[in-house]
Parts: C-alpha cells; sequence; structure tokens
C-alpha cells in the first residue's frame, strides 16, 4: 500500500503545476547515488551520499546486500557515562559497549544478517548521529542498547524496550517536512523535488508503518527474549526519545536492566549474562525478519 501510495504521489505533474523551486533537475545535481527503491519495486531513485564529515561505521557479515542490516547502537560514551552505580563504579557507557559488541557477535555466527555498530569504542554521538547512521546505512533495524536506574529505588529491576510515542512522531513528520533541505530518503522515495503537501503525506505514512513495525518487534523482542533475561510487567513502552525518531527505520531502545541494582548491574556487566542478552535479541531479530519475509 505504502509503496502505491508513494508511487501514485510521485507521479510526474503537468508542467503547469510544478513548484517553481528553482532547483536543478536532479540529473545535474552531485553527490548522488542511483539506488533502486526497496518498498516501490521498480523505481530507481536518486540518494545523496554521506557527508564527507560522518564517517560511516564497517559493516560485518555477508557481503550480500540483500541480507538484513541491523545496527547496534551502545547508548552514551566518551564524556557521557550515563548511568553509574556510584558504589561499585559501573558505568552505563561501558556496560551498553560490551553488550552491543555480544550481539554482534551473536548475530555474525549464523551467516544470515549484516551487522554495524555505531560506536565500537568509548566516544561520544549526538542522539541525531546515533540514528543518522542507520538511515545512511539502509539499516532495516535499530537497536539503542541501554542500562537504566532507579536511584530512589535500588530494588527496581528488569528489562523494558521502549518505541516511539504517536504524538512525538507527528512532531518528527512535521519537522522533517517543513526542513529547508528536503532531501531526505524515505524508503528510498527522494523527497527532495516534491512539494510540502506531497512531503508531509510520505513522511507521515512512512513513520506510522515504520512505528508499526517497532512495535511489532519490540512485542517479538519481549517474547522471544523473555527466557534469556527478565522484563518488567509492561515490559514494551512508549516515550518521546530522539534516538528512536528515524523516520524510516524501524527502531527500539532496549533498557537491559537498572545498573542501580546490584543484582541486575552484576548480571549485565558479566560475560555470561551479556551473553544471554545477545541470544534473546538475536532470536527476536531471527523471528521477526522471518515474518518480514512472509508478509
Amino acid at each position: 500500500m505504502l509503496a502505491f501510495l508513494a508511487a501514485t504521489l510521485l507521479a510526474p505533474l503537468p508542467n503547469s503545476v510544478l513548484p517553481s523551486s528553482g532547483a536543478a533537475p536532479l540529473d545535474a545535481r552531485a553527490d548522488m547515488t542511483m539506488r533502486p527503491s526497496r518498498r516501490a519495486p521498480g523505481i530507481t531513485v536518486r540518494i545523496p551520499d554521506p557527508a564527507p564529515a560522518i564517517v560511516l561505521p564497517p559493516i560485518s557479515g555477508p557481503k550480500d546486500p540483500k541480507r538484513p542490516l541491523v545496527v547496534i547502537d551502545a547508548g552514551h560514551g566518551g564524556h557521557d557515562p550515563g548511568a553509574i552505580n556510584a558504589e561499585h563504579g559501573w558505568r552505563e557507557k561501558d556496560i551498553t559497549l560490551a553488550i552491543a559488541r555480544a550481539i554482534r557477535t551473536e548475530l555474525l555466527k549464523g551467516g544470515r544478517f549484516r551487522v554495524a555498530l555505531t560506536r565500537d569504542e568509548d566516544e561520544y554521538l549526538i542522539l541525531q548521529e546515533r540514528y543518522g547512521v542507520a538511515r545512511r546505512l539502509g539499516a532495516d533495524l535499530f537497536i539503542s542498547v541501554h542500562a537504566d536506574a532507579a536511584i530512589a529505588n535500588p530494588q527496581a529491576r528488569g528489562a523494558s524496550i521502549y518505541t516511539l510515542s504517536e504524538v512525538a512522531s507527528d512532531r518528527e513528520a512535521a519537522r522533517l517536512a517543513t526542513r529547508e533541505n528536503r532531501a531526505d530518503i524515505l524508503n528510498g522515495v527522494d523527497l527532495s523535488a516534491q512539494s510540502s503537501s506531497v512531503s508531509n503525506i510520505l513522511i507521515d505514512l512512512t513513520q506510522r508503518d515504520t512505528m508499526n513495525r517497532s512495535a511489532q518487534f519490540a512485542k517479538i523482542l519481549e517474547r522471544e527474549a523473555a527466557p534469556y533475561m527478565a522484563f518488567l510487567s509492561p515490559a514494551h513502552r512508549f516515550a518521546s526519545l530522539v534516538v528512536l525518531k528515524s523516520p524510516d527505520t524501524p527502531s527500539v531502545l532496549l533498557e537491559t536492566g537498572y545498573i542501580s541494582n546490584d543484582e541486575d548491574g552484576t548480571t549485565i556487566r558479566s560475560a555470561a549474562g551479556q551473553q544471554r542478552i545477545a541470544r534473546g535479541v538475536t532470536q527476536a531479530i531471527t523471528v521477526y525478519f522471518a515474518r518480514m519475509a512472509g508478509r
């Protein structure tokens, strides 16, 4: 349905109703690469190359570009330590990086997925850069890994999964549609030459579809990872989190446990605990993409 609407909305308009933006023809634009649309088969679109200042991380796994690409984001880093357990000196940024690496290792074992980490060292990234990496790489799924903290309640423990709220989605769609430079690519559709109204419709349709896919994965993650890690109840929650605001990449934020809780903290910082989390996440990813392939 989304591909049909996109193709319909992007159908050539008569010259009399084309916007007089003064922009150069697409064929004359620099820094563009050609790539088939992912959700509108048969349509080839021009996609801006990543800005030279942004260094994209390497992709590990099979060289086949048809294999699903999963981007794992280790929360915090650099001068931002994230949550801290002051008693033991545990830092969220260290735990999330270790878990992200463990998930990558587990995902690569079967040879079915391609994997990239937003950071593979102790480095600071702003939130937009995190989901921006996933978008520029053309990721099929984005998972941001975190560890929660409840200083007032050291007994609080358990994992949780966040997806973007409806209100936040609408605001982000509006912001994206009114940006001065509309060279954004949504599911392989170039919006740079479209009117604001057309861009608005496509962005809204795309982001609603993305939110649905994110919620589907969140449910699968809770069910498939339950044998490997304890979840809060309810485990699936909604929030206006910037890191989840990619309009065209299904995204979840996984709080792996409470660093403020000694039992949770000990588990998520141990190699055995990190491997269990990795197995649960990998199982969920496997089921998710099997379902997507069957749609």
